[in-house]
């Protein structure tokens, strides 16, 4: 069941993604060679909380921490730890906040101090495979269209687009429907309407697609242990267009 938001939901969802977006900004602000994850979680948290939300991710299906840290071959849901960043690393950040209910979800992957060329493409073609997937995020669009333009730009600049994690739809639940792969086939899925909320997260290899899940049952690496890197935004779904609710302003 796709949920159409109503204007108070929106507005709520509004709140929630700016918070997000303050959050990432201040992870931003403070990634360097020598800081440890744990100390980007807290900082994360403690501006989520600081604006009236709860940090959307801590205690989700058991998930320990307030956002997810993913460093290197990291894909997704790597948790913050003692682990200290080093020169060269990239480091993808996924948060989220909860605001009177309504959830706001966003990702980028950010370079740790002077990475290497590759690294750093790799970084801009997944940032870049979002903009040009969500040129379709508008109503009559189909899904498909979103899906198959992110893998094309993807694959057209050499690197593979995970398969085994999509975005999904976002409101009331962190997760709701429709689950929104990063590759497809276009004029195919869903028929987007006025109001749908959609996270959006183009999540881009450098080797394989594949992935595997270390034993801590959350850190998904790539299979071959090439980098990773993730983009993500919440959007919101208008006549002719999108409006990004987790941009910070």
């Amino acid at each position: 069941m796709i949920t159409i938001k109503s204007e108070r939901e929106i507005d709520l969802m509004r709140r929630a993604g700016k918070v997000t977006a303050l959050a990432h900004q201040a992870v931003a602000e403070n990634i360097r060679p020598g800081i440890m994850t744990l100390e980007l979680d807290k900082i994360a948290e403690e501006v989520i909380r600081s604006h009236d939300c709860t940090p959307a991710f801590l205690h989700y299906q058991g998930y320990p921490a307030s956002v997810c840290i993913s460093i290197n071959e990291e894909i997704v849901h790597g948790i913050p730890s003692t682990r200290v960043l080093k020169e060269g690393d990239i480091v993808s950040v996924d948060i989220g906040a909860i605001y009177k209910g309504y959830f706001g979800d966003a990702a980028n992957t950010y370079p740790v101090g002077a990475v290497s060329a590759e690294a750093q493409r790799l970084i801009d073609v997944t940032k870049q495979s979002f903009w040009q997937g969500v040129e379709y995020a508008k109503a009559g669009a189909r899904l498909g269209d979103i899906s198959h333009t992110i893998q094309a730009y993807v694959e057209a600049n050499g690197f593979s687009i995970v398969r085994d994690y999509v975005g999904h739809g976002i409101g009331s639940a962190m997760h709701e429907s429709p689950s929104i792969p990063n590759y497809g086939t276009a004029g195919r899925g869903v028929v987007l309407r006025e109001n749908m909320t959609l996270a959006i997260e183009p999540m881009v290899n450098q080797g394989t697609h594949e992935v595997r899940v270390l034993d801590d049952g959350w850190t998904a690496v790539t299979l071959d242990n090439k980098l990773s890197a993730h983009y993500e935004h919440t959007l919101l779904i208008k006549s002719d267009t999108y409006e990004i609710l987790t941009m910070g302003h």
